[in-house]
């Protein structure tokens, strides 16, 4: 199984920003879509950085309130680490466990494909677990 077969399921749309995004508007953005990261990108659909609740909450505890005002570029992560859709599941939950990682966009062709988060591994997972499982009980059965 690859990144792919997630991306299928859960499907390639991803919640974007751009870097002039204030970042109070970027945290607006989060909540308002129930989500934990925007990929900030260029006019181009290129992956320039991402900004997490995490990053949000660190720039406030390092500047403030005011942070709030400044652009997402400011306080954005831009070394982004990304996968890509041919990635198998065990290769994807390694690099986030090593990474810390709890978000990485999907890149294809130096554009962004979509993301995966580390719920949709724990929930394809859990799911890949249940079919086996099924099938086992269907082997002894049968």
């Amino acid at each position: 199984m690859s990144v792919r077969a997630i991306l299928n399921e859960k499907g390639h749309n991803v919640v974007t920003v751009t870097p002039d995004v204030t970042v109070h508007q970027a945290a607006t953005i989060l909540h308002g879509n129930r989500i934990g990261a925007v990929v900030v990108v260029d006019p181009d659909d290129h992956i320039v950085g991402i900004l997490t609740e995490r990053d949000v909450v660190a720039a406030i505890a390092k500047y403030g309130a005011a942070c709030l005002d400044s652009s997402v570029s400011s306080v954005m992560w831009q070394n982004v680490y990304c996968c890509r859709e041919e990635m198998s599941i065990a290769a994807l939950m390694e690099m986030m466990s090593k990474l810390r990682a709890r978000h990485l966009p999907v890149e294809k062709e130096g554009r962004l494909a979509g993301i995966v988060s580390i719920g949709d591994v724990v929930k394809h997972h859990i799911r890949a677990m249940e079919h086996e499982t099924e099938q086992i009980k269907a082997y002894i059965a049968g």
